[in-house]
């Protein structure tokens, strides 16, 4: 498995503007008609990486927990599907639909987005307020495949309570770590 770390966007960076299609509805969403009342989380993930395998339960979990605070989640697959076809948006709809996922899976078909969020791994995660500032960027929590560590997303649950509660995220942020984005040649 190939470990790969996030970039870890600068906080205060504003989100970059996307319109894409949900592979689940089939409808093109932009990020204004996406984002949360109170912050939006943004996730880089795939179908085929272990590390995302690992914390799917918890991402269906999250977006439970914290939809009726004005939070929303949207999930983002950029991953070159002619090389990597368990990722294409009909796969993609299988896994959303397996997964229970309540948030929309967007294909990201030309790689801009993750280019323009600069994501290098998934899983990958961004916190942006409601004015779409980034207030966090990095890993769920500690779990990683193997090393035998709940899958609880205490560092994402940690920064999302921050702004739920208009107080400062002042931990550390660590990097995410995962599988490299699939880019095209």
């Amino acid at each position: 498995m190939a470990r790969t770390p996030s970039n870890m966007l600068p906080l205060g960076t504003q989100a970059p503007y996307f319109k894409l299609v949900d592979t689940v509805s089939r409808e093109n969403y932009s990020l204004e008609k996406l984002k949360g009342l109170h912050a939006t989380v943004i996730m880089f993930i795939c179908n085929h990486c272990p590390f995302v395998k690992h914390v799917n339960n918890e991402l269906s979990q999250l977006a439970k927990d914290y939809k009726s605070k004005g939070i929303n989640f949207i999930a983002i697959s950029s991953n070159d599907v002619e090389n990597y076809p368990e990722d294409s948006p009909e796969n993609m709809k299988a896994n959303a639909i397996e997964q229970g996922f309540i948030f929309p899976y967007l294909y990201d078909q030309t790689q801009q987005v993750a280019k323009d969020y600069d994501a290098a791994c998934t899983p990958d995660f961004y916190v942006f307020d409601q004015g779409l500032k980034l207030t966090y960027r990095g890993q769920l929590d500690n779990s990683r495949p193997g090393n035998d560590i709940p899958v609880t997303g205490t560092d994402l649950r940690y920064a999302l309570n921050c702004i739920i509660e208009d107080k400062e995220n002042l931990t550390t942020q660590k990097p995410s770590i995962g599988c490299n984005i699939k880019w095209k040649n």
